[in-house]
């Protein structure tokens, strides 16, 4: 006897309308380099950095969170995925070009359709369009992710920035150009 090694359901392509059926629900507990589009996207970013900047263990940082298969309606006629996934990557500071730690949430309240569906007008749900009735839940927590990402990164925290210069608060360094202007156009009439 020889049992089939048993797939991962997180990255196996099912039904939406069986998942939502059988209220599946998923428990993530993953690493980003097992998520292919989000690694690619995160070692394109660190490549810009020196190789001895580049943090070794970016690929086994760990991705959490949960989907939460359903339907909207009592009729079980509008598939819902809702859920949270989570993940902190390194990113490059746009500001100060170092490599930082930058934490990513995705809180998702989707709504798939595909090109025949039609969304019901549920404003409680984002629409997510699919291609076909098909789903896999490793692509929806990627997007997701994915879609979470600033389109420029940085410190969120000036003061950790490399580039963080304090402000001064000096009144007399202060430049003022036209401060006189108002006396010396009375003076000349």
């Amino acid at each position: 006897y020889h049992a089939r090694a048993m797939g991962n359901p997180l990255r196996d392509r099912r039904p939406l309308a069986e998942l939502a059926a059988k209220g599946q629900v998923f428990e993530i507990a993953d690493k980003i380099s097992n998520f292919k589009g989000l690694a690619e996207i995160v070692e394109a970013d660190l490549g810009s950095l020196d190789a001895d900047k580049i943090p070794q263990d970016w690929r086994d940082a760990a991705l959490t969170g949960r989907l939460e298969f359903g339907f909207a309606d009592a009729q079980q006629r509008v598939a819902t995925i809702e859920g949270e996934v989570s993940v902190t990557i390194d990113a490059v500071c746009q500001r100060c070009l170092d490599s930082f730690r930058l934490p990513l949430t995705a809180k998702l309240r989707l709504m798939p359709v595909s090109g025949t569906d039609q969304a019901d007008g549920n404003s409680e749900f984002d629409v997510w369009e699919l291609d076909d009735e098909m789903v896999c839940p490793a692509d929806i927590v990627e997007e997701a992710l994915i879609m979470a990402m600033p389109l420029a990164a940085m410190h969120s925290v000036a003061e950790e920035c490399g580039k963080y210069e304090p402000v001064a608060n000096d009144a007399e360094q202060t430049t003022r150009p036209f401060a006189d202007l108002k006396s010396q156009l009375e003076e000349n009439r």
